[in-house]
Order: structure tokens, then C-alpha cells, then sequence
């Protein structure tokens, strides 16, 4: 029997297949496209991504292929200058399309022994918790069927997953609707870039904008939300709204993919049910405003990661694996408000245009714009983990350590105490935690417990109080 399942080949399950493997689970991928997707919807990664790449040593695969770019704020079409003070030693996000990231992951889940296969979709999902027989049974389109011992629906927002455990998935269907797409024009780059600026000060879901390929992606709003949301638009379609908006078409042609978006906005009551859970679009889906999608779901994957590899290995406490939802639920929530507030500010009518203008004057105040920064980058997730020390919930940044970096320590997906006494211990949980003694400037606590992903579970000196904490992230003792 496979141990876990993974429908969805994306960033997010592919993250997902990355950090079970650390832990030796056997991972299959089933993706229904047989080839990879050229679309190039997401746009790169935000600074809590480009940590996580970091903590699990990839970043230098993503810096080789990407352009650091800073943007503040990045809030509803208000952009400000990079705020100062921001919680992290990396304060700026990667720029490159999504099928960069989804190679990079793709390569690294192979390098971990993960096995994708292409051309496999998922058409039926079955689970059973009797005993020596529990598992999930999963139908492919071609009959074959699979067996596993957990499975995730990575599957995107028309998620099938999601649809055979009959989760609800609540929220607002689309109002606007915005067509997308790569393809190349004959109008000179000049004139493209004059027309944009001047269609964009009342239209900013707009844009125009050259690839590094000589391609240009082209975003406009379309003529109004279409029947079939799956129809993909054609050339014309893009024709006559570029004309309709922007007095021309700029001579369009040789498309190397069409799409349209909406502003639907929908959450999964649950993300798990039983031995099957959810990530990524098929946990959440809003409009793309502020880059956040593709971010959310790997930082999903991350922190579901571990605690499902603790679920197969047998050392999970209980309420590890629902500490997933109760986690990351509330998280995909906020970011599902911010984007409802980001396509109200979008407006171009006199109301959201008026307010735009309130909005980015309060962004000129760098408490404002350094909120409004942690929002969308999601450095400033914390988690609930009750009252304590103001790092608790929190992640650690990378802080220099005597022996090196903090997140070069945490590559193979460990726990980790960082311990600047010298007199702590996590005999028994050697297995599982990492206990490092070094000291850091930059850290003002005798030590630190983190989980896997980063978060602080733990801060203080005592013994007694340590034992009290590791049992409940990383299981019983081990003699």
C-alpha cells in the first residue's frame, strides 16, 4: 500500500511530495496533464516562500533562475517602497513564472525519491478506517484503482477531492471577470507602454506587460463573467476587449496560452475528513491580487508536510494532524479577506478610486505600509499556541549562528532546539529533534524549540518545562 497519495502535480503538491520524503514516506503524484502547464499564472514567490525554500535548501536553485524584486504594501494596486524593520533576513520576494517553480519542485521530489506519474486523473475517492483494512481507495479515469494510507487533494479550486468527500465550500461566486494570457504584438513597445499608463489610471485590472521571452502578458477585463468558467477565451475575445478598453488590440497574436480568472471567493469548511485532506486551491480559491495563491498553498504543503509524515510514521500526538486545519484554516481566511478588500480598491469607479487615494496615503506611513507588507508576504503569521514569550507561534527568522546560518540546519525537515545554555536535552526525541548549542546576537532568548516549519513552540531555560512541550509536537519518548 502507498502511503500517501497526492492528487495534483502544482506547486503545492509537489512541495507536499518534497517534505514528505525527508521523512522516507512513499509518495505518488497523480496529475491529469500529461505534459507540465505553460501557463504562467503565478509570478513568484513572497518572503515567507523564499524562507521556506531556504529552511529546506533550495534557494539557490530559485535565486539562479528568478529576479529579486521589493515591493511594499503590493495592496490593491498600491505599491509603496520596501518598509523597513520587516522580520526576516530575506526582505524580498523572487520573481519567474510558475512553471519555473513547479520544475524546480518537480526535479527536487525526484532527487527525494517521489514518483509522479502524468496523464493520471483522479475520478473517485473511497476511505475506510476499519482496522487492518483502513485506507483511502482511489479511482483513476483509465479504471486502475490505488490504494493508500492517506491521501491529499492538491487538485485546484474545481477540486474532485473535494467534491467526493462533499465538503462545502462557501464564499461568492464571480462578478468580474479578467481574460489573461501570453502572447506576442506587433505595436511598438513605446506606444504599448504610453497607452498602458494612460488606460491604467482608471483601469488597474489592466496591464501589458513584456516577457523575457520577447512574449508579453496581457491581462484585461472582460465583457462580463461567462457561463462556462472552464471555456478557455479566444484571440478574438482578447481582440475586442483590448479594443473596447484600450482603443486597440496592439496587433496581438501567436498566444502561448489563454485563460480567464474571476473574483470568486470560496473556502473549504474543512481540510481534512478522516485519512483524506486538502491543500493548496482545492482548500481556497480567491483572485490573484497581491500574488498570494501560489504562496499560500506551498506554505499549506509546509506546514502539512511533517505532520503527516508523523501520521505514517506512528509517532503522531494526538491532534497533530488536525492542528493542520486549525492552523492554516484561519490563515487561508485572511487572505481571503484581504483579497476582497484589494478588488474593492480595484475599482474604477468614484468610490473605490477615492478610496485608493485614502489607502495609499495611509501606506505612507511605515507602520501602516509594514503591516500591509506582513500581510501579503505572510511573515506575520502566527499561530495559536496560547499566551507566552512574543515569538511563540511565530516563525524564526534565519539568524547567524557561531557554527553558521539557523536555516541551513533545518534542510532535513527536523525539529530543532536551539540552545544557548549548554544545560538542556531532548534525550529521547533524538530521533526527531536536532539540539543545537550555539549562540546567536540576533536572538535574545536562552533557547528556542521549533517545529519543522519554523514555528516557535517553545522559549525559555528549564528542563521540566521543555519535557512539558516536546511530547506534544513530537510524540512519546523513545528509550
Amino acid at each position: 500500500m502507498i502511503d500517501v497519495i497526492i492528487a495534483g502535480g502544482g506547486p503545492t503538491g509537489l512541495m507536499l511530495a518534497c517534505e514528505l520524503r525527508l521523512h522516507d514516506v512513499h509518495v505518488v503524484v497523480l496529475e491529469k496533464l500529461a505534459e507540465p502547464t505553460r501557463q504562467t499564472r503565478g509570478q513568484g514567490l513572497h518572503a515567507r516562500s523564499v524562507e521556506v525554500m531556504d529552511q529546506r535548501g533550495l534557494l539557490d536553485r530559485f535565486q539562479a533562475v528568478s529576479k529579486k524584486f521589493q515591493v511594499g504594501g503590493l495592496f490593491g494596486g498600491v505599491m509603496k517602497p520596501w518598509p523597513e524593520g520587516m522580520d526576516t533576513a530575506h526582505p524580498y520576494g523572487l520573481g519567474h513564472p510558475q512553471p519555473v517553480t513547479e520544475r524546480l519542485l518537480n526535479e527536487r521530489a525526484l532527487e527525494l525519491g517521489a514518483e509522479l506519474r502524468r496523464g493520471r486523473e483522479v475520478v473517485g475517492v473511497s476511505q475506510s478506517d476499519d482496522g487492518a483494512g483502513a485506507g483511502v481507495s482511489v479511482e483513476l479515469a483509465d479504471g486502475e484503482r490505488l490504494r493508500s494510507r492517506y491521501l491529499v487533494g492538491c487538485d485546484g479550486g474545481r477540486s474532485l477531492v473535494r467534491k467526493q468527500l462533499g465538503v462545502d465550500f462557501p464564499g461568492e461566486p464571480s462578478t468580474v471577470e479578467t481574460l489573461l494570457g501570453d502572447m506576442e504584438l506587433t505595436e511598438d513597445p513605446a506606444t504599448v507602454a504610453a497607452v498602458v499608463e494612460e488606460v491604467r489610471k482608471t483601469q488597474l485590472r489592466f496591464g501589458v506587460i513584456p516577457q523575457a521571452d520577447g512574449s508579453y502578458r496581457v491581462g484585461v477585463p472582460a465583457a462580463g463573467v461567462a457561463e462556462d468558467r472552464a471555456a478557455t477565451p479566444t484571440l478574438e475575445e482578447f481582440k475586442q476587449q483590448l479594443r473596447a478598453v484600450a482603443g486597440t488590440d496592439f496587433g496581438v497574436h501567436s498566444p502561448r496560452w489563454l485563460s480567464r480568472f474571476g473574483d470568486a471567493t470560496r473556502q473549504a469548511e474543512r481540510y481534512r475528513v478522516g485519512r483524506v485532506l486538502l491543500a493548496g486551491d482545492a482548500a481556497h480559491i480567491h483572485p490573484p491580487t497581491g500574488g498570494q495563491g501560489l504562496n499560500l498553498g506551498v506554505q499549506d504543503a509546509f506546514n502539512l508536510g511533517w505532520k503527516l509524515a508523523a501520521a505514517v510514521d506512528g509517532w503522531a500526538p494526538k491532534g497533530l494532524l488536525d492542528s493542520y486545519h486549525d492552523e492554516r484554516h484561519p490563515v487561508g481566511a485572511r487572505v481571503l479577506d484581504n483579497t476582497r478588500a484589494q478588488m474593492t480598491l480595484l475599482g474604477a469607479e468614484p468610490g473605490p478610486t477615492a478610496l485608493r487615494e485614502l489607502f495609499s496615503r495611509l501606506m505612507d506611513f511605515e507602520e501602516v505600509n509594514r503591516y500591509v507588507t506582513g500581510l501579503i508576504t505572510q511573515v506575520d503569521v502566527r499561530y495559536d499556541f496560547g499566551e507566552g514569550h512574543e515569538l511563540l507561534g511565530r516563525r524564526l527568522r534565519d539568524v547567524q549562528l557561531k557554527q553558521g546560518r539557523l536555516y541551513e540546519l533545518m534542510h532535513g525537515g527536523r525539529g530543532l532546539l536551539l540552545d544557548r545554555t549548554g544545560r538542556l536535552s531532548v534525550a529521547g526525541w533524538a530521533d526527531r529533534v536536532d539540539h543545537v548549542v550555539d549562540a546567536s546576537e540576533e536572538l535574545d532568548v536562552p533557547a528556542v524549540l521549533l517545529r519543522p516549519d519554523g514555528h516557535v513552540v517553545w522559549v525559555g531555560e528549564d528542563q521540566e518545562g521543555l519535557l512539558g512541550l516536546l511530547p506534544k509536537w513530537f510524540g512519546a519518548a523513545v528509550d
